[in-house]
């Protein structure tokens, strides 16, 4: 029996070097009908990054134009050098299509996000196991200097402050299984009775007006 459901926001966050890109891509390939949020940017994209799939890359001028026309859910100056930003007409159009939407930002934008309320949401957070690997993972991506993965690793600890504020915790020391918890996240939320467009459609399957409480 298919239910017709309400479209899902998850809200996946982290501190930099943590790995929920990679986590987020795997979960994508495992749990069907998830469309993922392309945040915008005005930094430059990586070797092999594709404008409007892995983001959308433009001017500060012209994100300072979204700002303005209050285009954004959430937006966030990361590090102090770049904007991101999450598009509002975007995922408000997927969840509108009952579309399970993926989101995939910084500490700064999730909090912004987990606020509101006028789009439910899921807010799982992800850190690696300690401060050892985390600095690990950051040298290893080969992008940043001693003193940027300082700063980043000061900055992670700030951000593990806000752990309070998500629904869900997964330590990604070992990827598969920080993959299939995520996995089991999406897949749970989705049987929440309150996401069912409408319950009639199961309780008429059961005769319910026949029957007395």
């Amino acid at each position: 029996m298919e239910i017709e459901r309400k479209g899902g926001l998850f809200i996946i966050s982290a501190p930099s070097g943590s790995g929920k890109s990679t986590v987020i891509q795997q979960v994508m390939e495992e749990v069907k009908n998830l469309s993922f949020s392309v945040s915008y940017t005005t930094r430059e994209p990586r070797s092999g990054e594709i404008h409007g799939k892995d983001y959308f890359f433009v001017s500060e001028a012209e994100f300072e134009a979204m700002i303005a026309a209050d285009e954004f859910l959430e937006h966030a100056r990361v590090f102090d050098k770049f904007w991101y930003g999450t598009n509002r007409r975007q995922v408000e159009t997927l969840l509108h299509r009952g579309q399970d939407v993926i989101m995939d930002i910084d500490v700064q934008g999730a909090l912004q996000l987990m606020v509101r309320q006028d789009i439910p949401h899921t807010s799982i957070f992800i850190i690696p196991p300690d401060d050892t690997e985390l600095k690990k993972r950051l040298a290893n991506r080969n992008r940043e200097g001693e003193t940027e993965i300082q700063r980043r690793l000061e900055t992670a600890k700030k951000e593990i402050r806000s752990l309070n504020s998500f629904d869900f915790l997964v330590i990604n020391d070992v990827l598969d299984k920080a993959v299939e918890n995520v996995c089991a996240i999406v897949l749970a939320q989705r049987l929440k009775i309150n996401r069912i467009k409408n319950v009639k459609q199961v309780t008429n399957l059961f005769n319910m007006e026949d029957i007395d409480d």
